[in-house]
Protein backbone atom coordinates (compact mmCIF):
# COMPACT_ATOMS: atom_id res chain seq x y z
CA UNK A 1 0.00 0.00 0.00
CA UNK A 2 1.50 3.34 -1.00
CA UNK A 3 1.47 6.16 1.50
CA UNK A 4 -0.95 8.99 0.81
CA UNK A 5 -1.01 12.48 2.26
CA UNK A 6 -4.46 11.82 3.70
CA UNK A 7 -3.45 8.88 5.92
CA UNK A 8 -3.70 9.85 9.59
CA UNK A 9 -2.80 7.00 11.91
CA UNK A 10 -3.55 5.93 15.45
CA UNK A 11 -1.46 3.20 17.07
CA UNK A 12 -3.57 0.89 19.23
CA UNK A 13 -2.51 -1.84 21.65
CA UNK A 14 -4.39 -5.06 22.49
CA UNK A 15 -5.73 -6.21 25.83
CA UNK A 16 -6.11 -9.49 27.66
CA UNK A 17 -7.30 -12.39 25.53
CA UNK A 18 -4.84 -11.63 22.73
CA UNK A 19 -2.04 -13.63 24.37
CA UNK A 20 -0.63 -16.70 22.63
CA UNK A 21 2.37 -18.89 23.39
CA UNK A 22 5.23 -17.87 21.11
CA UNK A 23 4.13 -14.28 20.59
CA UNK A 24 6.95 -11.83 19.97
CA UNK A 25 9.65 -14.46 19.60
CA UNK A 26 10.17 -13.76 15.90
CA UNK A 27 10.47 -10.05 16.70
CA UNK A 28 13.12 -10.75 19.35
CA UNK A 29 15.05 -12.93 16.90
CA UNK A 30 14.89 -10.32 14.12
CA UNK A 31 15.49 -7.13 16.12
CA UNK A 32 18.01 -6.72 18.97
CA UNK A 33 15.92 -3.84 20.34
CA UNK A 34 12.90 -6.16 20.61
CA UNK A 35 14.98 -8.79 22.41
CA UNK A 36 16.08 -6.05 24.82
CA UNK A 37 12.45 -5.30 25.69
CA UNK A 38 11.85 -8.88 26.83
CA UNK A 39 15.14 -8.81 28.77
CA UNK A 40 14.08 -5.58 30.49
CA UNK A 41 10.73 -7.10 31.48
CA UNK A 42 12.44 -10.24 32.81
CA UNK A 43 14.80 -8.09 34.86
CA UNK A 44 12.03 -5.85 36.19
CA UNK A 45 9.97 -8.83 37.35
CA UNK A 46 12.93 -10.89 38.56
CA UNK A 47 11.89 -13.91 36.52
CA UNK A 48 12.06 -15.27 32.97
CA UNK A 49 8.61 -14.20 31.82
CA UNK A 50 10.00 -14.41 28.27
CA UNK A 51 10.39 -18.19 28.66
CA UNK A 52 6.73 -18.49 29.65
CA UNK A 53 5.67 -16.25 26.75
CA UNK A 54 7.61 -18.28 24.18
CA UNK A 55 7.35 -21.80 25.58
CA UNK A 56 4.21 -21.83 27.73
CA UNK A 57 2.41 -23.59 29.26
CA UNK A 58 -0.59 -21.71 27.94
CA UNK A 59 -2.59 -22.03 31.17
CA UNK A 60 0.17 -20.18 33.05
CA UNK A 61 0.47 -17.48 30.39
CA UNK A 62 -3.30 -16.98 30.58
CA UNK A 63 -3.11 -16.08 34.28
CA UNK A 64 -3.94 -12.39 34.61
CA UNK A 65 -0.73 -11.54 36.49
CA UNK A 66 1.32 -13.05 33.63
CA UNK A 67 -0.82 -12.17 30.61
CA UNK A 68 -0.84 -8.44 31.35
CA UNK A 69 2.94 -7.78 31.42
CA UNK A 70 3.44 -10.38 28.66
CA UNK A 71 1.13 -8.55 26.26
CA UNK A 72 2.76 -5.21 27.06
CA UNK A 73 6.19 -6.73 26.40
CA UNK A 74 5.05 -8.07 23.03
CA UNK A 75 3.50 -4.75 22.04
CA UNK A 76 6.65 -2.86 23.01
CA UNK A 77 8.81 -5.36 21.12
CA UNK A 78 6.77 -4.64 18.00
CA UNK A 79 6.96 -0.89 18.66
CA UNK A 80 10.75 -0.81 18.98
CA UNK A 81 11.02 -3.00 15.86
CA UNK A 82 9.01 -0.34 14.02
CA UNK A 83 11.35 2.32 15.42
CA UNK A 84 14.33 0.30 14.14
CA UNK A 85 12.74 0.55 10.67
CA UNK A 86 12.36 4.31 10.99
CA UNK A 87 8.74 4.49 12.21
CA UNK A 88 8.60 6.73 15.28
CA UNK A 89 5.72 6.80 17.77
CA UNK A 90 5.18 10.38 16.59
CA UNK A 91 4.05 8.91 13.27
CA UNK A 92 0.77 8.39 15.14
CA UNK A 93 -1.63 11.23 15.81
CA UNK A 94 -2.95 9.32 18.84
CA UNK A 95 -2.29 6.13 20.77
CA UNK A 96 -4.82 4.05 22.68
CA UNK A 97 -5.07 0.60 24.22
CA UNK A 98 -7.80 -1.78 25.29
CA UNK A 99 -7.76 -2.12 29.10
CA UNK A 100 -4.18 -3.23 29.96
CA UNK A 101 -3.29 -2.08 26.42
CA UNK A 102 -3.56 1.48 27.71
CA UNK A 103 -0.35 0.82 29.67
CA UNK A 104 1.31 -0.39 26.45
CA UNK A 105 0.11 2.77 24.69
CA UNK A 106 1.50 4.95 27.47
CA UNK A 107 4.79 3.06 27.44
CA UNK A 108 5.07 3.37 23.65
CA UNK A 109 4.48 7.12 23.97
CA UNK A 110 7.21 7.45 26.61
CA UNK A 111 4.98 8.07 29.63
CA UNK A 112 6.32 4.94 31.38
CA UNK A 113 9.54 3.00 31.15
CA UNK A 114 9.19 -0.64 30.08
CA UNK A 115 10.35 -1.72 33.55
CA UNK A 116 7.75 0.42 35.32
CA UNK A 117 4.99 -0.73 32.98
CA UNK A 118 5.89 -4.38 33.64
CA UNK A 119 5.90 -3.90 37.41
CA UNK A 120 2.61 -1.98 37.35
CA UNK A 121 0.92 -4.63 35.21
CA UNK A 122 2.14 -7.43 37.46
CA UNK A 123 0.61 -5.57 40.43
CA UNK A 124 -2.55 -4.79 38.44
CA UNK A 125 -2.96 -8.38 37.29
CA UNK A 126 -2.59 -9.79 40.79
CA UNK A 127 -4.84 -7.14 42.33
CA UNK A 128 -7.59 -7.73 39.78
CA UNK A 129 -7.36 -11.50 40.31
CA UNK A 130 -7.51 -11.14 44.08
CA UNK A 131 -10.25 -8.48 44.21
CA UNK A 132 -13.00 -11.11 44.36
CA UNK A 133 -13.05 -14.72 45.61
CA UNK A 134 -12.76 -17.22 42.75
CA UNK A 135 -16.16 -18.15 41.37
CA UNK A 136 -18.08 -15.16 42.73
CA UNK A 137 -17.74 -12.97 39.64
CA UNK A 138 -18.19 -13.46 35.91
CA UNK A 139 -18.33 -11.71 32.54
CA UNK A 140 -20.49 -12.32 29.50
CA UNK A 141 -20.51 -11.05 25.92
CA UNK A 142 -23.81 -9.77 24.61
CA UNK A 143 -23.73 -9.86 20.81
CA UNK A 144 -26.20 -7.92 18.70
CA UNK A 145 -27.08 -5.36 21.38
CA UNK A 146 -25.72 -1.81 21.48
CA UNK A 147 -24.30 -0.20 24.61
CA UNK A 148 -27.55 1.43 25.69
CA UNK A 149 -29.50 -1.82 25.35
CA UNK A 150 -26.78 -3.82 27.12
CA UNK A 151 -26.70 -1.28 29.96
CA UNK A 152 -30.47 -1.69 30.40
CA UNK A 153 -30.05 -5.48 30.48
CA UNK A 154 -27.33 -5.19 33.12
CA UNK A 155 -29.43 -2.87 35.28
CA UNK A 156 -32.40 -5.24 35.07
CA UNK A 157 -30.21 -8.25 35.90
CA UNK A 158 -28.49 -6.68 38.90
CA UNK A 159 -31.31 -7.21 41.43
CA UNK A 160 -29.23 -5.80 44.26
CA UNK A 161 -25.98 -7.32 43.00
CA UNK A 162 -23.33 -5.79 40.73
CA UNK A 163 -23.91 -6.10 36.98
CA UNK A 164 -22.47 -3.45 34.67
CA UNK A 165 -21.65 -2.91 31.01
CA UNK A 166 -17.86 -3.27 31.20
CA UNK A 167 -16.53 -3.25 27.62
CA UNK A 168 -18.22 -1.30 24.82
CA UNK A 169 -16.19 -2.99 22.09
CA UNK A 170 -18.12 -2.26 18.90
CA UNK A 171 -21.73 -1.55 17.84
CA UNK A 172 -22.78 -5.18 18.31
CA UNK A 173 -20.52 -6.43 21.10
CA UNK A 174 -20.82 -5.34 24.71
CA UNK A 175 -19.39 -7.25 27.65
CA UNK A 176 -21.12 -7.17 31.04
CA UNK A 177 -19.38 -7.85 34.33
CA UNK A 178 -20.36 -8.44 37.94
CA UNK A 179 -21.61 -11.06 40.37
CA UNK A 180 -21.87 -14.47 38.68
CA UNK A 181 -25.61 -14.93 39.31
CA UNK A 182 -26.38 -11.42 38.05
CA UNK A 183 -24.31 -11.95 34.88
CA UNK A 184 -26.09 -15.26 34.28
CA UNK A 185 -29.41 -13.41 34.60
CA UNK A 186 -28.14 -10.82 32.11
CA UNK A 187 -27.44 -13.58 29.58
CA UNK A 188 -31.03 -14.84 29.79
CA UNK A 189 -32.54 -11.32 29.73
CA UNK A 190 -30.40 -10.36 26.72
CA UNK A 191 -31.63 -13.37 24.76
CA UNK A 192 -35.18 -12.22 25.41
CA UNK A 193 -34.36 -8.71 24.20
CA UNK A 194 -33.06 -9.68 20.79
CA UNK A 195 -29.38 -10.45 21.38
CA UNK A 196 -28.00 -12.62 18.59
CA UNK A 197 -25.90 -14.45 21.16
CA UNK A 198 -25.18 -14.05 24.85
CA UNK A 199 -22.33 -16.14 26.20
CA UNK A 200 -20.43 -16.43 29.46
CA UNK A 201 -16.72 -15.69 28.99
CA UNK A 202 -13.86 -17.90 30.23
CA UNK A 203 -12.34 -15.21 32.46
CA UNK A 204 -10.98 -15.54 35.97
CA UNK A 205 -12.51 -12.40 37.48
CA UNK A 206 -15.20 -9.74 36.82
CA UNK A 207 -13.07 -6.96 35.32
CA UNK A 208 -14.12 -3.31 34.86
CA UNK A 209 -16.96 -3.20 37.36
CA UNK A 210 -17.50 -2.07 40.96
CA UNK A 211 -16.29 -5.43 42.29
CA UNK A 212 -12.78 -4.37 41.22
CA UNK A 213 -12.67 -1.51 43.78
CA UNK A 214 -10.08 -3.34 45.96
CA UNK A 215 -7.83 -3.56 42.88
CA UNK A 216 -8.40 0.13 42.11
CA UNK A 217 -7.24 0.95 45.65
CA UNK A 218 -4.08 -1.13 45.13
CA UNK A 219 -3.38 0.62 41.82
CA UNK A 220 -3.86 4.05 43.38
CA UNK A 221 -1.01 3.20 45.72
CA UNK A 222 1.19 1.65 43.01
CA UNK A 223 0.66 4.52 40.58
CA UNK A 224 1.33 7.16 43.24
CA UNK A 225 4.98 6.10 43.38
CA UNK A 226 5.66 5.91 39.63
CA UNK A 227 7.20 8.58 37.40
CA UNK A 228 4.75 9.41 34.58
CA UNK A 229 6.12 11.58 31.79
CA UNK A 230 4.09 13.63 29.37
CA UNK A 231 3.45 11.27 26.42
CA UNK A 232 5.00 12.12 23.07
CA UNK A 233 1.55 11.81 21.47
CA UNK A 234 -1.88 12.14 23.14
CA UNK A 235 -3.31 8.98 24.70
CA UNK A 236 -7.03 8.30 24.29
CA UNK A 237 -8.08 7.07 27.73
CA UNK A 238 -10.48 4.12 28.08
CA UNK A 239 -12.71 5.77 30.66
CA UNK A 240 -12.88 9.14 28.91
CA UNK A 241 -12.92 8.18 25.20
CA UNK A 242 -10.91 11.36 24.54
CA UNK A 243 -7.25 12.33 24.53
CA UNK A 244 -5.20 13.10 27.64
CA UNK A 245 -1.59 14.21 27.96
CA UNK A 246 -1.28 15.58 31.51
CA UNK A 247 0.66 13.08 33.68
CA UNK A 248 -1.46 13.64 36.79
CA UNK A 249 -4.68 13.19 34.82
CA UNK A 250 -3.26 9.99 33.32
CA UNK A 251 -2.46 8.72 36.83
CA UNK A 252 -6.03 9.42 38.01
CA UNK A 253 -7.69 7.86 34.96
CA UNK A 254 -5.63 4.66 35.23
CA UNK A 255 -7.08 4.17 38.72
CA UNK A 256 -10.61 4.86 37.46
CA UNK A 257 -10.01 2.42 34.59
CA UNK A 258 -9.93 -0.59 36.94
CA UNK A 259 -13.63 -0.24 37.84
CA UNK A 260 -14.72 1.85 34.83
CA UNK A 261 -16.00 0.71 31.45
CA UNK A 262 -13.63 0.33 28.50
CA UNK A 263 -15.22 2.79 26.06
CA UNK A 264 -13.51 1.36 23.01
CA UNK A 265 -16.26 2.05 20.44
CA UNK A 266 -16.45 5.68 21.54
CA UNK A 267 -12.64 5.98 21.60
CA UNK A 268 -12.31 4.80 18.00
CA UNK A 269 -15.19 7.05 16.91
CA UNK A 270 -13.58 10.01 18.71
CA UNK A 271 -10.24 9.45 16.95
CA UNK A 272 -12.01 9.11 13.60
CA UNK A 273 -13.74 12.41 14.37
CA UNK A 274 -10.28 13.98 14.85
CA UNK A 275 -9.27 12.85 11.36
CA UNK A 276 -7.73 9.41 11.98
CA UNK A 277 -8.18 7.21 8.91
CA UNK A 278 -6.09 4.12 9.79
CA UNK A 279 -5.63 2.16 13.00
CA UNK A 280 -2.40 0.19 13.46
CA UNK A 281 -2.75 -2.63 16.00
CA UNK A 282 0.65 -3.27 17.56
CA UNK A 283 1.46 -6.48 19.41
CA UNK A 284 -0.48 -9.73 19.53
CA UNK A 285 -3.55 -10.75 17.54
CA UNK A 286 -6.03 -8.87 15.41
CA UNK A 287 -9.00 -8.38 17.74
CA UNK A 288 -8.83 -4.58 17.76
CA UNK A 289 -8.55 -4.41 13.96
CA UNK A 290 -11.80 -6.36 13.70
CA UNK A 291 -13.50 -4.06 16.19
CA UNK A 292 -12.32 -0.97 14.28
CA UNK A 293 -13.83 -2.26 11.03
CA UNK A 294 -17.13 -3.05 12.75
CA UNK A 295 -17.21 0.42 14.32
CA UNK A 296 -16.67 2.20 10.99
CA UNK A 297 -16.12 0.36 7.71
CA UNK A 298 -14.54 3.47 6.20
CA UNK A 299 -11.57 3.15 8.57
CA UNK A 300 -8.43 1.23 7.66
CA UNK A 301 -7.04 -1.28 10.14
CA UNK A 302 -3.78 -3.23 10.02
CA UNK A 303 -2.17 -5.52 12.58
CA UNK A 304 1.58 -5.52 13.24
CA UNK A 305 2.39 -8.85 14.89
CA UNK A 306 5.72 -9.96 13.37
CA UNK A 307 8.77 -8.84 11.38
CA UNK A 308 7.01 -9.06 8.00
CA UNK A 309 4.22 -6.78 9.28
CA UNK A 310 6.81 -4.36 10.64
CA UNK A 311 8.61 -4.13 7.31
CA UNK A 312 5.35 -3.78 5.37
CA UNK A 313 4.14 -0.88 7.50
CA UNK A 314 7.54 0.81 7.45
CA UNK A 315 7.56 0.59 3.67
CA UNK A 316 4.07 2.07 3.47
CA UNK A 317 5.02 4.98 5.72
CA UNK A 318 8.59 5.65 4.58
CA UNK A 319 8.12 4.81 0.92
Amino acid sequence: MAETAETVRAFVFPGQGAQAVGMGRDLAEAYPAAAAVFEAVDEALGEKLSALIWEGPEEDLRLTANAQPALMATSMAAMVALEAEGVSITTAAYVAGHSLGEYSALCAAGAFTVADAAKLLRVRGRAMQEATPVGTGAMAALLGLDYAAASEVAAEAAQGEVCQAANDNDPGQVVVSGHKAAVERAVEIAKGKGAKRAVMLPVSAPFHCALMQPAADVMAGALADVQINRPAVPVVANVRAAAVSDPEEIRKLLVEQVTGAVRWRESVAWMAGQGVTEFVEIGAGKALSGMVRRIDRALGAVAVNGPDDVKKLAEAING
